[in-house]
């Protein structure tokens, strides 16, 4: 496992976009995607619409955080 960010393309909207992220972030945020039974690419849309004015990187690495966090105390 790297600690390194590793640069995937998404499709958001029609328009390709580049994110780096962590290997851990990335299996993390497909088992998320795949648990929701939700294409990696949509829910991506989902996280880059609901952002605001932080990075889509870094919405991504809450999102997954927020996510984890929930199971451990759900």
């Amino acid at each position: 496992m790297s600690a390194r960010p590793v640069k995937h393309s998404l499709t958001l909207r029609g328009h390709r976009t580049s994110v780096s992220l962590e290997d851990l972030f990335w299996r993390e945020f497909r088992k998320i995607a795949e648990a929701r039974d939700q294409p990696l690419n949509q829910l991506a849309a989902e996280i880059d619409a609901a952002r605001g004015d932080i990075g889509l990187a870094s919405a991504i690495r809450v999102f997954v955080l927020q996510d984890a966090l929930g199971r451990k105390s759900g």
